[in-house]
């Protein structure tokens, strides 16, 4: 082990390993079922893997363009054309991303300078701010309050200054489950009216929506897209979260000022994997039949705690559900994580994590993107509680 004498001035000081990391070592090491980090623990098509596989063999090894492939970027804009309305360029408008992460930091370095605000919902999904205070901005909290989780637009409007540069949502929303609905995506729309704001919208979880909701994208409000970088990506809608693969929708003024970051960031993203996504994307059932096959597991898991001592919270969409454990334990929710973990054997996330404050309002969440045997395992422990 080496020992540094340097002085560091840290640029992110309070940032330590994340609690995902946390919470998946716990589990490795006692053993437990693991629903708290957000993978699948089941295998993508065989018919997504040939695809890649032929392509690695016809020779598509070199780099590929800096925005992407062009077979992936055209594919998207079919995608984006047929489900939302929205005619993005595939040439100027769209950008394949080394997963979702990298184009939300991408995004933010690009428009965020020293001192601009950028408002944030919260709970927060973990890499916003870091991403913000990387750049030198400052993040503004507006609250998804307990228990529905829903925006008070009163509240973001009296956050606006001068200086607000940004507004990121997140829509199906990590950690909640909750939905923006078309309102939100009005009110968010007048309340940018006539400002240079940039809106950064994390639709990773587009296609995993419930109840028959349907998904509203920022790209399908022509007001709002034309100020908005959108953010898919396909480690979860294609169960390869592994591959690190998202991309990027903007107009192309934006999207100009995107990739002059994104060249220099990672320049560009590994070819035959592209390939074999826009090869498989091509049926559009693989994409649309998601909400139904994840809404099954989300019914099967709420009804294995059906009879559990947890409060379900309502889950309008991802692949989370959020738990409140007043009636088991009076613990904080990071302690409760940990005895969950060590003494029934399954791994949740504290909610507190996602609040800056460590705001805790007892609330656990679980990720049910895992087979059904290993949900019911789940179940039989967590009902015991």
């Amino acid at each position: 082990m080496h020992q540094s004498s340097l002085t560091i001035d840290s640029k992110l000081p309070s940032v330590g390993t994340t609690i995902f990391t946390v919470m998946s070592k716990l589990a490795a090491d006692c053993g437990a079922i693991n629903l708290s980090q957000g993978f699948p623990d089941f295998q993508a098509e065989p018919a997504l893997f040939e695809a890649t596989l032929r392509a690695m063999r016809e020779g598509r090894n070199q780099y590929p363009p800096m925005a992407g492939v062009a077979e992936l970027r055209s594919a998207i804009a079919d995608k984006v054309a047929a489900l939302y309305g929205a005619a993005y360029d595939a040439d100027h408008e769209i950008t394949v991303t080394a997963g979702a992460t990298q184009a939300i930091f991408t995004a933010i370095a690009a428009f965020v300078r020293s001192g601009d605000e950028v408002i944030v919902f919260e709970p927060v999904y973990d890499s916003y701010v870091p991403a913000i205070e990387t750049v030198g901005g400052k993040a503004v909290y507006a609250a998804l309050r307990f228990p529905d989780y829903r925006p008070d637009w009163q509240q973001v409007r009296s956050l606006l200054s001068p200086r607000t540069r940004m507004i990121i949502i997140n829509s199906p929303h990590n950690p909640t489950g909750s939905l923006f609905d078309a309102e939100d995506l009005a009110m968010l729309a007048e309340i940018t009216r006539d400002t240079d704001i940039v809106l950064l919208s994390d639709e990773v979880y587009e296609h995993i929506v419930f109840d028959g909701a349907a998904h509203q994208s920022v790209a399908a409000h022509p007001q709002l897209a034309a100020r908005s970088m959108v953010i898919s990506s396909f480690g979860k809608t294609y169960h390869i979260t592994g591959w690190k693969i998202g991309y990027v929708l903007a107009a192309g003024e934006l999207m100009s000022e995107f990739r002059k970051v994104h060249q220099f960031n990672v320049f560009t993203v590994n070819t035959p994997c592209q390939l074999g996504i826009a090869e498989y994307m091509r049926d559009a059932s693989r994409h649309l039949g998601l909400a139904a096959f994840y809404e099954r597991k989300r019914d099967f898991f709420r009804s294995q705690l059906g009879t559990s001592r947890f409060e379900l919270l309502p889950c309008r969409g991802s692949y989370f559900q959020l738990a409140r454990y007043s009636a088991i334990s009076d613990l904080p929710d990071q302690e409760f994580a940990r005895w969950l973990t060590r003494e029934i054997g399954v791994a949740v996330i504290p909610v507190s994590a996602f609040n800056h404050d460590g705001h805790d309002d007892r609330v656990v969440r679980f990720c049910f993107a895992k087979q059904e045997a290993t949900l019911a395992a789940a179940g039989e422990r967590l009902r015991r509680v």
